[in-house]
C-alpha cells in the first residue's frame, strides 16, 4: 500500500487535505490522524471491514475494542444508548481526553467493539481531529497508531516509522499536547468504573459523578482468559523494545539504584532532579518529579528513543497511584510488563 502523508498546519489552511482523508475513509481506507492525546489509526467506524483492516494495520487482537471518535458529544446518541450521566460528563469533558463506553447500538458493527455490546464514545478537542470527523461525515474508530503493543505515538515521525506502507494517509499535525490515551470511563451499569486513567483524573470525575470503582486491571494484570473491556488494557502494552523495570522506593536510594545500573551498562528515565547525580550515558529525562503532564508528554517518544541505546535494559521509577500520576503508573505497568522492584 502506498502511504501518502500530509502535514497540516490548520483545518482553514489545508482544507483540501482534510477533505481527501474524509473521502477516503467514507470509502473503507485508512487514516492517521493528530488527537490531543496521542496519533489515531482511524476507519469508518460504521463500516465491519474497516474495522478488520485497522486491526491488521496494527497487528492487534480482534477482541480488543477499538473506541469511535464524533465531531459533537450529541452524534454518540447515533451509535450509543446515552443517559443523563452521560450528558453531564459530556458536558462538563467533552471535547476533551474522555471515552466513556455506553451500550451500542445496530449502528456499529460487532467487529469495532470486539464483540461486545458496549461501544467506547469520544469527542476529541484537536482542532485537526475535530474537521477530520466533520469532513468524512461518519464517526471514527481509531486506537493509537502505533503496531501493537508498541509505545503510542506522540508524533508523525512516530506513525511513519510504524506504519508506512500499512495505511492510506498520515496527516502530520506537529506535536500531541497531553501524550497518554484518554480516561476511559464505563458508565452503563448501577456506579461508574474506571477502565483507563488519562488526562482527566479521577478526582476530576468523582466532582461530576460521584464515587467511582477503578478496576482492578488499572494498577493489577488480567486474569487467564480474561476479555479487556477497553484498549489499553493487554499484559504488556505501550512497551519499548529494551526490557523495561520499574524501581519503587525512597528518593535518594532509588536514583543510587539507577546510577549503579547505568555503570553496568543499562539505560535508565529519570527526572529533572536527579539528573545531575547520574551520568548523561544512557539516560533520558522525563520531566520534573511533582509535574506528570510534563512527563507524560515525553513518556512514549522516550521509551521509543531508549530502544537506540542498544542497552541490555531499561530502568525507571514507579509512578505515585494519585491524580494525573495515575495515568502514567498505569502505562509503565503495562509497559515493564508489571515488572517492578524494591529497594
Amino acid at each position: 500500500m502506498k502511504t501518502t502523508v500530509y502535514t497540516i498546519t490548520s483545518p482553514q489552511a489545508d482544507d483540501a487535505y482534510l477533505l481527501h482523508a474524509g473521502e477516503v475513509l467514507r470509502e473503507g481506507g485508512l487514516v492517521v490522524f493528530p488527537t490531543e492525546t496521542v496519533y489515531g489509526l482511524g476507519g469508518n467506524a460504521t463500516d465491519a471491514e474497516a474495522a478488520k483492516k485497522i486491526y491488521a494495520a496494527k497487528g492487534r487482537p480482534s477482541d480488543n475494542p477499538l473506541i469511535i471518535h464524533i465531531a459533537e458529544p450529541q452524534d454518540a446518541r447515533a451509535y450509543a444508548v446515552t443517559s443523563p450521566l452521560y450528558d453531564r460528563l459530556a458536558a462538563a469533558f467533552m471535547p476533551g481526553p474522555l471515552t466513556l463506553i455506553l451500550p451500542k447500538r445496530e449502528s456499529i458493527p460487532y467487529s469495532v467493539t470486539g464483540g461486545l455490546d458496549s461501544v467506547a464514545v469520544r469527542c476529541p478537542a484537536h482542532p485537526i481531529a475535530h474537521a477530520l470527523i466533520a469532513a468524512a461525515g461518519v464517526p471514527i474508530a481509531a486506537p493509537s497508531a502505533n503496531l501493537s503493543g508498541k509505545p503510542s505515538p506522540t508524533c508523525a515521525a512516530h506513525v511513519i516509522d510504524d506504519l508506512t506502507g500499512r495505511v492510506d494517509i498520515i496527516i502530520d499535525g506537529g506535536s500531541c499536547d497531553i501524550g497518554v490515551e484518554s480516561t476511559i470511563l464505563k458508565i452503563d451499569g448501577d456506579r461508574p468504573i474506571l477502565l483507563r486513567p488519562g488526562g482527566i483524573t479521577v478526582e476530576q470525575l468523582e466532582a461530576v459523578c460521584g464515587p467511582i470503582e477503578i478496576a482492578d486491571a488499572v494498577i493489577g494484570q488480567l486474569a487467564p482468559g480474561e476479555r479487556p473491556l477497553s484498549p489499553g488494557m493487554m499484559y504488556r502494552h505501550y512497551a519499548p523494545t529494551t526490557p523495561l523495570t520499574l524501581v519503587r522506593g525512597e528518593r535518594e536510594a532509588v536514583t543510587a539504584y539507577l546510577a549503579a545500573r547505568q555503570a553496568e551498562g543499562c539505560a535508565v528515565l529519570c527526572y529533572t532532579e536527579e539528573a545531575e547525580y547520574l551520568s548523561p550515558q544512557h539516560c533520558i529525562v522525563l520531566g520534573h518529579r511533582d509535574d506528570p503532564h510534563e512527563q507524560a508528554q515525553h513518556l512514549f517518544d522516550a521509551l521509543r528513543n531508549a530502544d537506540a541505546f542498544g542497552a541490555p535494559h531499561l530502568y525507571a521509577h514507579l509512578p505515585k497511584e494519585t491524580g494525573m500520576h495515575l495515568a502514567l503508573c498505569n502505562r509503565m505497568l503495562r509497559a515493564a510488563a508489571h515488572s517492578v522492584i524494591d529497594i
